[in-house]
């Protein structure tokens, strides 16, 4: 295969010598409990169904609590007025009629193929530039929406609606060349709404639209990024990069619905959500359009007047207790047990993964302290992630500010079950919008700020690079 054209800063990086030898860590080893990422709450499962059990550590009367929010999670909601009166309310306009629909076996989602038409796993965000008169709205909304489309493009509508647009996805495709001469393709998402329902995107009255793909994310282990305390997280920001290690990375500052105050985000791939709570409720409303007491307002826009005229149902459609229970559920999803932790080429590529450099975003643990609840408290967790946003390059950029992330930014995503993501769903994809195919894929997509690390893979032999990915592969 012909090395192609690269239209991204990070070509540069191909030419050069090898970074073997510097940024060397001192020799890591198997450390005691890693092989457990989720401490006591970890589960001893693989196979499609790796991602669905509860906490290890969850009491029996605690179990049906999951039960229910599981019901509520993987069951499809029906439009109103309907005799299933606890599960009704969905639309008018939605994405999806189920969240299992999008988080396959509470797996992460994937993108269409090529000249394919969305496969509902995926969604794309909208905005517009925010006008001076804007600029007081974002603290509490993160981004401006489109005035039409609002922030979220819905590609279903109810009987007698009309869906916002079809999603198109086309791939550009690039090559990248190690240094010993092996080559991978990359391809590029390009993104295209055909029949747009309620008239063009664009307009000269409010600037281009920003639009940005995002696949679903795993579920796993939220319960236990929720519960890191914040001065955890906080304590490895370095925004100005005093330290001189080109990593600056920073915590989004978002709005906490409830508490109605500025929080840190934690969820999302921007880390636009504070809490698992506000997570699921934004889900219910810009998914499916259901309302919950966090958002009571339609996803209608005053343009849809259609949509407006099949609103129906209670409100709110999704009552606090049924919310209640989806968000136990989604805080109580175990991560798997590690099963090849002490593997001689595992370890190998973990000092590969340190020596890269990799850690300085993929934190590897934290301790969490006994206020949270019982099945997070006391635990030693090994998610590989600062929750941190960080500079990723032109090569990852939506161009999507949201709160404090600009459109470089992306948050770290954990890495602990990554390798049971294409056995739960082989066409799984990796990074936002899915376009990775492959792990190694994903790494040569890194720039910004982990330019370097990149570098560094980029210059290692064809065993170094096995041994990294079955690291990776074993988190």
């Amino acid at each position: 295969m012909q090395l192609r054209t690269m239209g991204f800063a990070f070509i540069a990086l191909i030419i050069g010598s090898a970074l073997s030898g510097c940024n060397k860590t001192e020799k890591v080893s198997y450390e005691s409990g890693e092989e457990r990422p989720g401490g006591q709450t970890s589960v001893s499962i693989s196979g499609r169904n790796a991602f669905s059990l509860p906490s290890a550590n969850m009491a029996v009367s605690r179990r049906l609590d999951f039960s229910v929010g599981n019901s509520f999670f993987r069951n499809p909601w029906v439009a109103a007025p309907a005799s299933t009166t606890a599960r009704d309310g969905l639309g008018p306009l939605f994405n999806t009629n189920g969240c299992q629909n999008c988080h396959i076996k509470d797996g992460r989602g994937h993108a269409p193929e090529d000249g394919d038409l969305n496969r509902i796993s995926m969604l794309v965000r909208l905005s517009i530039p925010p006008s001076s008169s804007d600029q007081k709205l974002l603290p509490h909304q993160g981004v401006i929406p489109h005035p039409v489309y609002g922030d979220q493009l819905q590609d279903f509508a109810l009987p007698g609606g009309i869906a916002e647009g079809r999603v198109r996805v086309n791939y550009e495709y690039y090559d990248v060349k190690f240094q010993d001469g092996e080559t991978v393709e990359l391809r590029k998402p390009v993104i295209s709404v055909e029949e747009p329902g309620y008239g063009p995107l664009s307009s000269s009255d409010y600037g281009q639209i920003m639009m940005s793909a995002r696949i679903a994310p795993p579920m796993i282990g939220l319960g236990l990024l929720e519960a890191i305390s914040e001065d955890d997280l906080l304590a490895n920001e370095d925004i100005d990069d005093k330290n001189s290690d080109g990593i600056s990375g920073k915590a989004n500052r978002v709005w906490d619905v409830e508490k109605e105050k500025t929080a840190v985000g934690r969820f999302g791939w921007k880390a636009g959500q504070p809490t698992l709570k506000q997570q699921n409720s934004a889900a219910f409303n810009g998914d499916m359009g259901l309302t919950s007491s966090l958002f009571m307002d339609e996803n209608c826009t005053l343009s849809q007047k259609r949509c407006i005229r099949q609103m129906a149902g209670e409100h709110p459609e999704v009552s606090d207790n049924i919310l209640d229970k989806v968000t136990f559920y989604s805080q109580n999803l175990a991560v798997p047990v590690r099963t090849n932790a002490k593997d001689k080429t595992v370890l190998a590529g973990k000092q590969l993964f340190y020596d890269a450099g990799c850690i300085a975003c993929h934190t590897p643990s934290f301790t969490i302290g006994s206020e949270a609840a019982k099945e997070q408290a006391n635990q030693k967790i090994w998610p590989y992630t600062d929750l941190l946003l960080h500079d990723m390059g032109e090569g990852l950029a939506d161009h999507r500010p949201e709160f404090l992330a600009n459109g470089r930014e992306w948050r770290t995503p954990p890495l602990w079950g990554i390798g049971h993501s294409q056995v739960i769903d082989k066409s799984a994809g990796f990074l936002h919008d899915g376009r990775a195919r492959t792990l190694i894929e994903a790494i040569l997509w890194h720039d910004g700020e982990a330019a370097q690390s990149k570098q560094q893979v980029l210059a290692m032999s064809a065993k170094e690079r096995k041994a990294l990915i079955r690291f990776v592969e074993s988190l």
